[in-house]
């Protein structure tokens, strides 16, 4: 059983809960009345981040999941870390400005891509 990748995939759900508190706070902050996502530069760009690691979600699990169960638990797991960390340098750069998000950016889509590679190499070697 892949069992670091268990941990990994906990703490990136954790994470995402902490980027919804983290909307639900700006809404109060940047006096952005519910149901309203546009309004204020620095909440809009808050709420995107927790909307962009929404969409990258499934981009990052289905390989994290194939590369643990088809190559290895460890190696997986370690990329999985390195997402979340391009994730948390992803949120902390765009809060300040849009283009600050880049350097998160790229690290969490290169781990992605890695554990593309990563998965369709072990299915290619198991199969």
């Amino acid at each position: 059983m892949p069992h670091y990748t268990a941990i990994v995939t906990l703490l990136a759900v954790a994470f995402y809960f902490f980027l919804a508190t983290r909307v639900a706070v700006a809404h109060g902050k940047f006096n952005v009345m519910l149901p309203a996502t546009t309004g204020n530069p620095d909440f809009e760009r808050v709420f995107r981040v927790h909307a962009n690691t929404l969409e990258w979600m499934p981009t990052f699990l289905v390989p994290l999941w194939l590369c643990a169960i088809y190559l290895n638990d460890i190696v997986a797991a370690a990329l999985g870390l390195v997402w979340i960390g391009g994730r948390v340098l992803y949120f902390v750069g765009y809060r300040k400005a849009v283009e600050k998000r880049l350097p998160g950016f790229f690290i969490q889509s290169s781990a992605c891509f890695l554990l593309f590679i990563g998965a369709l190499a072990g299915i290619i070697m198991r199969w």
